[in-house]
């Protein structure tokens, strides 16, 4: 009938960019594409690290927000569950099979309370942050109306300046109105010091992660000469987790874009003074995009633009390459400056983007790739579950 899409007719599909069997040429761009093998040594790289120090990690689901790639960090790197920054995206790791989720973030909106005191029914141990004892009151009510339990962390500014404590006192009277609220547990704290994550020298992001370690320390010992033990002490991510799992206070990390990488923190420093993604962690992920346009001599134009990630860190780097160079992009379309006119209309280009999270967040699909063919299609399943 006119008017009607053959789906079946079509080489890709209706809502699909690949197929499992394609080469990586026939994907259509601008879209995600994973290399599995890289993907799969970086997960299994921390989770041996993990264990080798004593620690368990907690992977930040934020970051990929796929319930499929949380199975794989849980089964081939070891990973003790996810740790997430929305209700509605811990509702899709929690209806995925995961079984430990931490909602790393304050949760002060009643209906958001109220889903979360849902989740356990999910399967699922229920974690959420608190800095403030009326949080307390307001989760221990809504876990009584449901017959479930919320566990919670304190969570100290360790020096990100959002969200949380910033005095041991502190730390002591919520966790103290924690343990006596109805159907609330202690379960420890949660530190983790986001805004040295990017400091491009190792030393000087020691130095601020010793602070941090300082304050978590004094903490975990009042709390513990209180008779209140922690479970977790959460945090380290993938600039610091060398730091926090040396500490000797932490126990639990909660890393996330090592399993990615991306131009930002790719550009970091490592003890030895070389950037992290070149040794230490692999490019796993890729926004694969084509030529579009070379009318003119110098500079070729590809469809991955504003739409298809973000530049809040800077734009993405080609990988691989030093010939070209993206320089610009507006909305759909993106400059790379090509003064030897090497590229060709429809020539794919793996771009390494800016900030891994939120470009993610903008694609329905990751396209898993090894040995140069499609070997899987995964959803991003909690794309756009931001409340």
């Amino acid at each position: 009938m006119k008017g009607i899409i053959d789906i079946e007719a079509m080489d890709v599909g209706y809502d699909i960019p690949a197929r499992p069997g394609m080469a990586e040429a026939e994907i259509q761009t601008p879209a995600l594409v994973l290399d599995l093998d890289a993907l799969e040594r970086n997960i299994k790289k921390m989770g041996d690290y993990a264990v080798a120090h004593g620690m368990r990690h907690r992977v930040h689901g934020k970051m990929h927000k796929s319930v499929d790639i949380a199975k794989l960090q849980v089964e081939l790197g070891g990973a003790c569950g996810v740790c997430c920054q929305k209700v509605s995206e811990a509702e899709v790791f929690a209806r995925g099979g995961i079984k430990d989720v931490l909602v790393s973030n304050q949760v002060r909106d009643p209906a958001k309370i109220d889903r979360l005191a849902r989740m356990p029914r999910l399967g699922a141990r229920t974690i959420c942050c608190v800095d403030d004892p009326a949080n307390v009151v307001d989760l221990s009510k809504a876990a009584a109306r449901h017959g479930t339990e919320i566990e919670c962390l304190v969570e100290i500014d360790c020096g990100a300046g959002r969200c949380g404590v910033t005095t041991t006192p502190e730390v002591v009277k919520i966790a103290k109105a924690i343990v006596v609220a109805p159907r609330l547990k202690f379960a420890g704290i949660q530190a983790y010091q986001g805004a040295m994550q990017h400091i491009d020298d190792y030393n000087d992001r020691k130095a601020k992660i010793d602070i941090a370690v300082a304050m978590v320390k004094d903490a975990v010992d009042t709390l513990k000469d209180e008779g209140l033990d922690c479970d977790i002490v959460g945090g380290g991510g993938t600039g610091s987790y060398y730091f926090e799992s040396t500490s000797g206070v932490y126990n639990e990390l909660q890393c996330g874009s090592y399993a990615f990488m991306d131009a930002d923190y790719g550009r970091i420093l490592d003890k030895d003074g070389n950037r992290i993604d070149q040794g230490e962690w692999e490019n796993a992920l890729f926004l694969l995009a084509s030529v579009m346009s070379h009318a003119k001599a110098d500079k070729a134009i590809v469809d991955a633009g504003l739409k298809a990630q973000s530049v809040d860190s800077g734009l993405p780097v080609i990988y691989g390459r030093t010939d070209v160079e993206y320089v610009k992009c507006s909305d759909e379309h993106g400059v790379v400056s090509d003064p030897n006119g090497v590229l060709h209309v429809n020539d794919k280009l793996r771009l390494v983007p800016g900030h891994c999270d939120p470009t993610c967040n903008v694609h329905d699909w990751y396209v898993g790739v090894r040995n140069g063919v499609v070997e899987t299609v995964w959803p991003v399943s909690a794309r756009g579950k931001a409340y």
